[in-house]
């Protein structure tokens, strides 16, 4: 054979490995989740909307009623809140007490389980979510696919941090999971593991201080509060950006400010109004995170 020949043979032969290679990712990224061997692989959202305590306006929020539907509309990114009972469960709870969603009254930290798993947690919403109840963390995680974000505030200290940081290993949703806290809770969940995604919620009061401390203590997430807005929004997400430091926004629920905030470059926008903004969202080509 021609050495020639030879050569045009192995390029061809090298050409048609790369293009192999090419379609197999091609795939990968059509999909949420694949697997390879033992590896799973997910496509979790680069960008989208973020259902505030679940499909909130709708549904009785923080709830599983109200999960559910965030993840049947497509949400990119689900917002809910952990809070720890006196006998140490993790419940979702966005208040310190369980007087405004539900039937019962009394804080949560002075309440137990088996207490607080009584309660109704959806007629005061509506009718129809009679008898749903405050579910715990564990369940919580069970609702949602393994591709969209969970955006987990914690409301509590350096115990709490520990505590969902180790349902989060053992249940697999490391990859997901961005736990927003503030520096007590934060050392609860670093000493589980270092790897886990830490929103900075410190400091959110005064904003240049937070981006400031956000940058040098090298987290990857924050949440900037609309209420801050002063006038340099815009250069502070290219300050962000820069830094490659993720930002949630909390919040808007008209569509001309949720594609205006995109196009500045914000990367998940919470929102109590989730079917509206998720529309919003698709026509500037975000798609939903339709399982």
């Amino acid at each position: 054979m021609p050495v020639l020949d030879k050569e045009i043979q192995i390029t061809m032969k090298f050409i048609q490995n790369i293009l192999a290679i090419a379609f197999l990712f091609s795939i990968l990224s059509s999909f949420s989740q694949t697997k390879i061997g033992n590896i799973e692989i997910y496509n979790l959202p680069k960008r989208g909307i973020c259902a505030h305590r679940g499909a909130n306006e709708t549904h009785p929020e923080n709830t599983i009623a109200a999960f559910e539907e965030a993840v049947r509309l497509g949400a990119q990114m689900v917002e809910f809140d952990v809070r720890m009972t006196k006998d140490n469960k993790l419940i979702i709870m966005h208040d310190r007490s369980v007087d405004r969603t539900t039937n019962g009254s009394g804080l949560v930290k002075d309440l137990r389980w088996n207490k607080i798993k009584k309660l109704d947690a959806g007629q005061w919403k509506s009718e129809k979510f009679k008898d749903e109840k405050i579910p715990l963390f564990k369940d919580a995680l069970d609702i949602f696919p393994q591709n969209i974000w969970l955006n987990i505030h914690l409301k509590g200290d350096e115990e709490l941090g520990t505590a969902v940081a180790k349902v989060l290993l053992s249940e697999r949703r490391i990859h997901q999971g961005i736990i927003a806290c503030n520096n007590e809770s934060a050392r609860g969940v670093k000493k589980v593991d270092q790897n886990i995604i830490i929103c900075n919620m410190e400091r959110q009061g005064d904003r240049k201080a937070y981006i400031s401390e956000t940058i040098k203590g090298n987290f990857s997430t924050l949440q900037l509060l609309k209420k801050r807005n002063d006038g340099t929004l815009q250069n502070d997400i290219l300050e962000l950006k820069k830094n490659q430091i993720r930002i949630n926004y909390y919040f808007s629920n008209t569509v001309e400010e949720t594609i205006e905030l995109f196009d500045l470059g914000v990367d998940f926008i919470l929102t109590d109004r989730l079917s509206e903004m998720l529309e919003a969202a698709e026509t500037i080509g975000i798609r939903r995170s339709l399982e």
